[in-house]
């Protein structure tokens, strides 16, 4: 009896299902072990989709032995299955008709699944699908270099709970968007994964081949443009010494100021831990994170210029700003750093600006000026987003000591161990000038 009990379509559909989820589970785990799923939104289904197929399955059967009890007790016979006359020709069209269309639709969902996990995966459908919100990420991800690593393989961590995590961010992050509460600007700072699993996907951490040579040229805001040439010789070998393997660098910061680092633990090679204490901090915290790249490249694919100055200078460096125009630098920045509405509107005026300070009269070449004006143009254009609140100085790296704390945030000779040993401030520690 209770073998025909059973016996009832859900029941059969349930086992079914579950039996092939089984099957899949099995099969992708596979494929994944031997390599061949590196799509981070694949985990939605190896490990969310199929399990769900798997326990509506297991749902299903005991529903269809309800079902098929509850028939009995009304007195109504079992269920059978439709009696298919193969002998007609009339069912024998409509069966191969139905099959036909059935592995079609199956190919057409397959091949559109495939094209939407794909797409979703594209830096197009991350900095494009919610356009005002996301503008500044993408515009800066393009001319940055990481622009040809996706979105997804920073901002997603590996395996099952970091896709699904991400999708249900992102669906927070659309409704923000669909009521107009979406943060202006956006910090996406403390919610990117941790750098093992993104950056050392790519990198040797704590491995540098070289140490490099870095120029920074700087303008005066005189008629000539007065060049002043810093050359540095960047010792990074010894600047990623706290992103080794066998080191550890553990910190806390102030309740009040995440930029104010308040105790240091570090390590090297399993060793005994030396604790650093800052100004006024005389016990050691219990709240501690670890130090890796993201501590100090905290910006590493959307770069925005700190300063105007700053990316008006790297752009007279570069050739893309004329220095025979009189006061280019002065110019320039000032048109910059006007205030403006919208994009539009900073497009006008910085034309403007410039047309009207090299009026005729001037010794400013035609093509010169509108070399000018499409480059200060461009800067704008790469750093301001009036829409999202993004100015000069709103997204700053702390990879240096200039315009963020940075370094400065530890190496201040005043984080001290019980021994009287600092954290040594000494330039020279990072870089020697030339």
């Amino acid at each position: 009896m209770t073998t025909r009990r059973t016996h009832n379509p859900l029941t059969i559909i349930g086992a079914g299902l579950t039996t092939a989820s089984a099957v899949a589970f099995i099969a992708y785990n596979v494929a994944e072990v031997m390599g061949f799923i590196e799509n981070p939104y694949a985990g939605l289904v190896g490990f969310v989709l199929i399990p769900a197929l798997f326990v509506l399955g297991l749902l299903l059967i005991p529903l269809g032995v309800w079902k098929e009890s509850r028939r009995r007790r009304q007195g109504r016979g079992p269920w059978l299955w439709p009696v298919l006359n193969f002998g007609s020709q009339t069912t024998r069209r409509v069966a191969a008709a139905v099959v036909t269309l059935t592995f079609i639709n199956l190919a057409i969902v397959a091949v559109a699944s495939f094209g939407a996990v794909h797409y979703m995966e594209s830096t197009q459908f991350c900095g494009q699908v919610c356009h005002e919100p996301m503008k500044p990420q993408f515009t800066a991800h393009q001319v940055g270099a990481h622009a040809s690593v996706k979105c997804v393989l920073c901002h997603v961590s590996p395996g099952a709970s970091g896709a699904v995590k991400a999708k249900l961010a992102g669906t927070r992050q659309l409704y923000q968007v669909a009521i107009g509460t979406i943060p202006r600007p956006i910090h996406a700072e403390g919610r990117v994964p941790a750098a093992a699993d993104t950056c050392v996907t790519c990198h040797r951490a704590g491995f540098t081949p070289r140490d490099t040579t870095k120029v920074i040229r700087e303008y005066a805001d005189d008629e000539g443009g007065t060049e002043t040439v810093t050359t540095l010789d960047m010792l990074t070998t010894k600047i990623h010494w706290h992103a080794r393997a066998d080191v550890r660098v553990e910190y806390a910061v102030s309740d009040k100021d995440p930029n104010q680092v308040t105790y240091v633990k570090a390590s090297t090679g399993g060793g005994a831990a030396t604790e650093y204490f800052g100004p006024g901090v005389t016990a050691a915290a219990t709240s501690l994170r670890r130090m890796d790249c993201l501590t100090c490249h905290s910006r590493p694919a959307h770069p925005f210029a700190a300063t105007a100055e700053r990316t008006v200078d790297n752009a007279i460096g570069a050739g893309l700003i004329s220095r025979s125009l009189p006061f280019v630098r002065r110019e320039s920045v000032n048109a910059l750093k006007a205030n403006y509405d919208s994009e539009a509107a900073a497009m006008t005026g910085i034309s403007k600006h410039l047309k009207s300070f090299y009026a005729s009269g001037s010794r400013a070449s035609a093509a010169d000026l509108a070399g000018a004006i499409a480059a200060v143009q461009r800067l704008y254009q790469s750093n301001v987003f009036p829409e999202m609140k993004i100015t000069w100085g709103t997204h700053v790296p702390q990879n240096s000591h200039i315009d963020a704390p940075g370094c400065f945030r530890c190496h201040t000779d005043e984080h001290k161990a019980s021994s009287g040993k600092a954290i040594s401030q000494d330039c020279e520690t990072c870089h020697k000038q030339r």
